[in-house]
């Protein structure tokens, strides 16, 4: 991994939100920590791992697109199915500024209609619906930084 990467790796953690991310790619392990307090910054810890005790034990980033993941809503509306998000990233709501947004509330969508981009890395990933029916609700602001595995829309599939 070159230094520009763990450096835009490191910039890119530092606005997303998250606590702490830890990455093994062969002899090299990164751990970048954020702090709530914003004047405190970040910390990257960058070392390497000898060959014979390499255990790899948190997940690995991989290159691929995921989709979304869906699972029924937990709340009063149990008929709602819940899409997630698939990465962390920042979401978006149109494909650019001047265009319209993807869904509205009240949209009819279809299996494989986009329903937003998330940037992750300075990539536009567009997450597609897995699903027939409409957009209940929108749970995102737009251009708000997001998490993995976090709620963005509630569909009524009926």
């Amino acid at each position: 991994m070159e230094l520009k990467e763990i450096q835009n790796l490191i910039k890119f953690v530092s606005k997303s939100g998250v606590s702490e991310v830890k990455l093994e790619t062969g002899d090299v392990k990164i751990t970048i920590k954020t702090n709530d307090n914003k004047s405190l910054g970040t910390t990257a810890v960058v070392q390497q791992v000898p060959q014979q005790l390499q255990v790899v034990s948190s997940p690995t980033v991989t290159e691929t697109t995921p989709t979304p993941v869906k699972e029924t809503g937990t709340s009063a509306d149990d008929n709602y199915v819940t899409i997630k998000s698939p990465i962390i990233g920042t979401f978006y709501r149109k494909p650019s500024p001047d265009k319209p947004n993807f869904v509205d509330v009240g949209k009819q969508i279809q299996e494989g209609d986009v329903l937003c981009v998330i940037e992750a890395m300075k990539l536009f990933n567009e997450i597609e619906s897995e699903i027939n029916g409409t957009i209940v609700k929108i749970l995102v602001e737009d251009s708000s930084p997001i998490e993995f595995d976090q709620p963005l829309f509630l569909v009524d599939p009926s």
